[in-house]
């Protein structure tokens, strides 16, 4: 690669270079919110785009469980899931108020601890924060005029000494006005999915009628709330679960189709809460005719995921729980890919994007290798006390990291076009 200073011999060639690097500096800065698609994945990606627009679409791609296992009768109709301690978190969506550990390895049970001053009039969804469990008793069904929703929140200290301390978050959908019974299986106003951030709890609802989804938000301490409508996504089925890793900036949403086909929603490179403005690729599974439940992660590659029991015709299909790996359509994001590369600053490179050479700004002799999308080292140059002039044209079109090796920060980011 070629490695050259930038020379400056004269008042006038100074002038002249520095006009030069102005303007193209000016052209960089303005092409640095170029909005687009920004996932390599993606067969609409735009290898200049540095603002994800939301606009990638992808190819249709389907996956297989890498395990499966039966679980107790006990927990015939598993709604939801969480990790925490070590353990997986599940219950029924009837009447039952317990909360029951299941072994990761296998699905058995532990233990259980059941509910004080609750009800379990339709329970489907269980969420987490750093300090609490949260349990939606949301399901709304039957007629869909439930004016009775609630979230229950247990103190995760209390779980720990088989002491449950519950409070309760009541609420409404803000724009429901109608409440007159609409009969089983009507309603777009149904809800078996939620999530808890920093400050907010997000509903993701069910939607018999439109086959969409729409998310409500409200404030996650306890009181009574009218749950604001946020956005809405057509999901093509109906929505059952919700994992969300908070530290990846990923919401995943599971679901089925009125063929009851599992699906798995990827909701990824989104800005704030705006989950449905980020990417959306949605994979099929090969998990056959199943009511596919709960969901949870904490790494956004394996994922575990449980169906409630149904009898379809004279076939039964058990209660079961699933590992997926979905590494290979989530690790370019959580590692080196979108996420990293969109944290870092690209206006210390330029111009950008970038056809034959560009120019990095060095304050000292340094080391640097330049990595692509999967964190794999493509080529190396040195650089020197003044800016530095560098080759790209070797390089394939994409995006790339500069990375001083020396002390081991990001220079930069180059788009390759």
């Amino acid at each position: 690669m070629e490695r050259i200073t930038i020379c400056h011999s004269t008042a006038g060639l100074k002038m002249k270079t520095l006009l030069t690097l102005l303007s193209l500096f000016l052209l960089s800065a303005s092409q640095a919110q170029t909005a687009g698609c920004t996932d390599i994945l993606a067969q609409n990606y735009n290898a200049i785009a540095t603002v994800n627009d939301g606009s990638c679409t992808y190819a249709p791609a389907a996956v297989t469980a890498s395990s499966s296992f039966i679980l107790s009768d006990t927990i015939l109709e598993t709604s939801g899931l969480i990790q925490w301690n070590n353990t997986i978190w599940t219950h029924n969506d009837n009447t039952d108020l317990h909360i029951y550990a299941l072994d990761t390895t296998n699905g058995s049970i532990l233990y259980s601890d059941s509910l004080i001053n609750a009800s379990n009039v339709d329970m489907e969804e269980i969420a987490q924060d750093s300090l609490y469990i949260y349990l939606g008793d949301f399901g709304n069904n039957a007629n869909g005029n439930r004016q009775n929703l609630v979230i229950y929140r247990l103190a995760k200290d209390s779980l720990l000494v088989h002491h449950l301390v519950v409070d309760t978050i009541a609420f409404s959908y803000a724009d429901q006005t109608d409440f007159t019974p609409q009969g089983g299986f009507n309603t777009d106003f149904d809800c078996e999915a939620f999530i808890v951030t920093d400050d907010s709890i997000f509903l993701f609802t069910k939607q018999w009628i439109s086959h969409q989804c729409t998310i409500y938000s409200m404030p996650k301490v306890p009181g009574t709330y009218a749950a604001q409508r946020r956005a809405t996504y057509n999901v093509q089925g109906l929505t059952t679960g919700a994992t969300y890793v908070k530290e990846k900036n990923l919401v995943v949403l599971v679901g089925y189709s009125t063929l009851l086909q599992p699906w798995f929603l990827l909701l990824y490179d989104y800005q704030g809460s705006d989950f449905f403005f980020g990417n959306k690729r949605k994979l099929s599974t090969s998990l056959g005719a199943s009511q596919t439940e709960g969901i949870s992660s904490t790494d956004g590659m394996k994922f575990y995921v449980s169906n409630e029991k149904r009898t379809i015709s004279t076939i039964v299909f058990p209660q079961q729980m699933h590992i997926f790996d979905l590494s290979t359509y989530t690790s370019n994001y959580l590692t080196t890919g979108i996420n990293a590369f969109n944290s870092i600053h690209i206006r210390s490179v330029f111009p950008n994007p970038v056809t034959d050479e560009f120019y990095l700004p060095t304050q000292s002799e340094a080391h640097y290798i330049i990595c692509d999308i999967t964190g794999r080292e493509v080529d190396s140059f040195t650089g020197t006390s003044s800016e530095t002039r560098v080759s790209a044209a070797a390089l394939p079109a994409g995006m790339y990291i500069i990375r001083n090796i020396d002390n081991g920060e990001v220079a930069g980011r180059i788009i390759k076009r």
